[in-house]
């Protein structure tokens, strides 16, 4: 397989997209995208340790800012960003695996929004946030120009 052009890297913030959800959801022991499943939904919910996250115009400008800045840190060439107040897109181009990127962008953008909402002393730390987003998420491969393209025109202008 040859090397991909860019990533189409999402995830969501906490509690926004949970198992069963009506939109669809994703099982890693099952193929294909799941249908709804109001029992396993409800079962989600209760097992969330904090509520969920809506990010603010503030917040969103904050995981914007630090994307930008670890792109710069690391090489990688971020060719699209479209931070929405229940989840993350971007189409980003490095020398690195998409799960590699997602963890350290996710790992940045909430240490940098824990810093924002001043949990930064070590009782805040324990006592406050500790989850900004879901485990995991999509990372999509691009191998071809139109593709890439489409996901740039998607991330930026249909959502």
């Amino acid at each position: 397989m040859s090397e991909p052009l860019a990533y189409h890297l999402t995830w969501t913030a906490y509690g926004r997209w949970l198992s069963g959800d009506e939109r669809g959801w994703v099982d890693r022991k099952q193929a294909g995208i799941q249908a709804f499943d109001a029992e396993r939904e409800d079962r989600m919910r209760e097992r969330m340790s904090e509520s969920a996250v809506t990010f603010d115009t503030v917040q969103r400008e904050i995981i914007e800012r630090t994307i930008l800045e670890h792109c710069g840190i690391r090489g990688w060439e971020l060719r699209a960003l479209n931070v929405r107040p229940q989840h993350v897109h971007l189409v980003v181009c490095g020398n690195a695996s998409p799960e590699v990127m997602m963890d350290q962008f996710k790992a940045w953008c909430s240490r940098r929004l824990s810093d924002a909402a001043r949990l930064v002393e070590r009782v805040a730390k324990n006592a406050g946030r500790r989850k900004w987003f879901t485990e995991g998420g999509s990372t999509k491969w691009i191998n071809a120009e139109r593709y890439l393209e489409e996901a740039v025109d998607y991330v930026m202008n249909r959502q």
